[in-house]
Order: C-alpha cells, then structure tokens, then sequence
C-alpha cells in the first residue's frame, strides 16, 4: 500500500516546481514506490521516478527524479553500485532473502564445517566477470508477466543466466549464531560492488550453493549509486521538515546532476541554438583517424551540452564516420530555445 499519510506537507504553491535529483536513504518497510509517491506528496508534482528499485526489506542509497531531472534516471540506473551486506548461510529461502519461505536446511555439522577460508574462495569464485541466474522474484518478465508474480502464484519460474560483474565482494566479518528457530547459521557481513542488473541476494543464493549449505541474504544497505552516496542522501523526515518550514524539497540541480553523470560540452550561443532547434553541430570529440589498429568508434558515449550561461540544453552524442562525424542531440531540455550572443568586451582606446 502506498505511504501518503495525511500529515505530509505540501509545498509553498508559490514557490516554483523543482527540478533535480533527489537522494533518499530508504527506510526498511518501505516499496520504491511508497518512496516515490511521498517525494510526489512533498514536491507538488507527479512527474517523480526512481532509478533502480530497493526491495521493501532494504535501505539506503535510492535516487529520484524530480519533473524534467526523471529524463536523467535512464543514465543513473546505469550506474554501478554498492552494497553493505549480511548474509546468513544454512538455509536457503524460496525468494533469495530473509522474506521468503525456508526451502532447505543445512545439518548442523556442515554449518560448523565451513570456516573463513572456505567463505573466502567462495566469494572469490563470484568476483568479476560472471555469469548469475537472477533471483525468481526479480521484475524480470517472462513470457510477459513479472517472475515475481509467477512464483508467488506457485509456478515454476526458470530464467536464464545474464553477464555482470563484480568488481568487489570482501568478507568482513562471520558470526556463529542461531536464527529464530534455533537453527545453526553462520552470518557472514560483506562489501559488494556491482554493475547495475547485479542480484546481492543471488550472490547469497549462489555463495550458499557453493559451500553445500545453502544461503540467503539477511540484510542489505546500499551505500553508493554512482557518483551518490548515503552522504548525499536524506531521510524522507527531512525532506518533510523542509517542504513544512516553507522551504522547496531541495534537489540537486539538473545541470549539477548532468555534471555528475556525463562530460562536459560548454557551447557557444549559435551551438546551443542549433543544439536546442534538433540540429547537429561538430563533434565533441576529436575525429579519430583511421588506419590498422585504430580504435573503434563509440556512438554511444554521451556529453553534456551546456549553453553560454551555464544551463544545460541538452544531451549529445557523435555519430557518423571517421572524418564526417557530428555530434546529435539525444536529449533536449531546452526545445527551442533562443541564446543571444554574450556581449562584446569594449576594446581599449589607444
């Protein structure tokens, strides 16, 4: 159910709509979207969306767009990730994490049996490039409806496995405990960094297999997306202090947001002008020459493309061939926009 207590406050209607990135440090219990339509309550519009969804048992690092800052969240969700972890070998569950239902429980003895180097070789068999069958109640669609939603209808759900990387999985400490029902566990508290489309709870899910014990994830904090961290986020109690005193959610503006995420391109007025009317203009790049062992072009690389007075016109991307390339406009901001010329400094009289 969505979270739009009556309490929320809602903006200054005399202050404009904002326009920017929003970094939340996600409660536990909360959806993504119970996220979402807070922010919407507490900036005065619908146009709110998320880049890249938290399981309702997780916390942490959740970046939001605000109005025309939603057309970034494509590049944000992008990003790579960090992830603090726990998790909990001896029992597997249905859904990968502590929400789910146990399927299997190790012995005892085998909890016992796996010690601190067998983790460590374990964590490094799932480091790097790898190949992870996502978990069965991810929002993967198959056959046209979600994974999730087949498994809870008690189907049968098999998904195929995709490459990702893991550019860091360290151990930081085990604990020997037992869980609720008084079964042998061994929780083990790791770092994860990750490209985006990495399951943390398949790396438990996968860890456990690995060391013949089973294993879901207990617990998990996302700590970093991108360029963002749990420094830059706020609680969504502070975002609603903010809207009450009278003041706007306070967003990263779309220009400091596009810094973050992309290189920089400052335009003359005639270039921003071009740029904000769908024309292309020169490339960002230096054009590559060619011959044996040059590199490939890249046509997906994208800069920021800032107007004379500091804001941000659009997004642009090269294109074309060596020696005929142009850079084009992939994302506009300000469609039509007009950029006079900056004044001419007086010249000294002599």
């Amino acid at each position: 159910m969505t979270r739009t207590q009556p309490d929320v406050p809602s903006p200054d209607p005399s202050l404009p709509t904002p326009s920017g990135l929003v970094v939340v440090d996600k409660p536990a219990g909360w959806t993504s979207h119970d996220v979402v339509a807070r922010t919407r309550r507490l900036a005065g519009t619908r146009k709110v969306g998320h880049a890249g969804t938290l399981d309702p048992m997780a916390t942490g690092v959740l970046v939001l767009g605000v109005d025309r800052a939603t057309r970034l969240l494509t590049w944000v969700v992008g990003r790579d990730k960090t992830y603090a972890a726990t998790i909990r070998l001896g029992l597997a569950t249905v859904t990968d994490d502590a929400e789910g239902e146990v399927l299997d429980v190790a012995a005892p003895g085998a909890v016992a049996a796996v010690d601190e180097d067998a983790v460590t070789a374990g964590v490094a068999r799932l480091t790097g490039d790898i190949q992870q069958v996502p978990s069965k109640v991810s929002a993967i669609k198959v056959e046209g409806r979600r994974a999730y939603a087949q498994v809870r209808a008690g189907q049968d759900v098999e998904l195929a496995a995709r490459p990702v990387t893991v550019s860091e999985f360290a151990v930081h400490r085990l604990v020997r405990t037992a869980d609720d029902a008084g079964r042998a566990v061994l929780d083990v508290d790791v770092t994860v960094t990750c490209s985006s489309g990495t399951y943390v709870r398949a790396l438990a899910r996968d860890l456990g297999a690995d060391l013949g014990v089973g294993g879901h994830l207990s617990a998990l904090r996302r700590t970093r997306v991108g360029a963002w961290s749990l420094e830059d986020a706020s609680t969504l109690d502070e975002l609603a202090a903010e809207v009450a005193a009278g003041r706007p959610l306070p967003v990263t503006s779309l220009e400091e947001a596009a810094a973050g995420l992309f290189p920089a391109r400052r335009l003359s007025a005639a270039e921003a002008e071009d740029v904000a009317h769908g024309r292309r203009i020169g490339p960002s790049a230096a054009d590559p020459g060619g011959g044996p062992g040059a590199e490939p072009l890249d046509n997906e690389a994208v800069t920021g493309g800032f107007a004379p007075d500091g804001r941000l016109v659009a997004l642009l991307s090269d294109r074309g061939h060596r020696g005929e390339r142009t850079a084009k406009p992939v994302l506009v901001f300000l469609p039509g926009e007009r950029f006079p010329a900056p004044p001419e400094a007086p010249r000294e009289e002599r």
